[in-house]
């Protein structure tokens, strides 16, 4: 089976991932934007695959009605993201210790996406989210 670990800029909070992750997921809404500084890059799996190992301090904040965001209480690394009505959980790609197995799948919430970074490149691109996918698809 498969083990993927990853954690917070200073270790505080580390998880370990069971089984293939999903393909990476490039969100743009204001809210992924305005917790990362530019857009969430984040892959998922089922939240009963997702231990957390030390979670000192891991803190969650209620962005919307339908998602909590997970970030490290001390470094303010943003680590997860998680809709309250779904059985899986994002974790962002970069707090992976090694995502070199992770394949890029397409951007999302390209509408409201400001124009000072272009989104380049063969993915696809959706302007809310991917079709037939619910928005909480992150």
């Amino acid at each position: 089976m498969d083990l993927h670990s990853g954690g917070c800029l200073r270790g505080g909070v580390r998880y370990q991932a069971r089984g293939p992750l999903r393909e990476v997921i490039f969100c743009h809404c204001s809210q992924c934007r305005r917790q990362t500084g530019l857009y969430y890059a984040a892959t998922s799996v089922a939240q009963a695959d997702l231990t957390l190992l030390v979670d000192q301090p891991l803190r969650w904040f209620a962005a919307s009605e339908f998602a909590e965001r997970g970030f490290c209480g001390t470094c303010g690394s943003a680590l997860f993201w998680r809709p309250r009505k779904a059985g899986h959980i994002a974790i962002l790609a970069g707090s992976l210790d090694d995502p070199s197995a992770l394949k890029a799948g397409y951007h999302i919430c390209c509408e409201g996406r400001p124009a000072y970074y272009p989104v380049e490149g063969a993915l696809p691109q959706y302007p809310h989210s991917a079709p037939g996918v619910a928005i909480d698809g992150v």
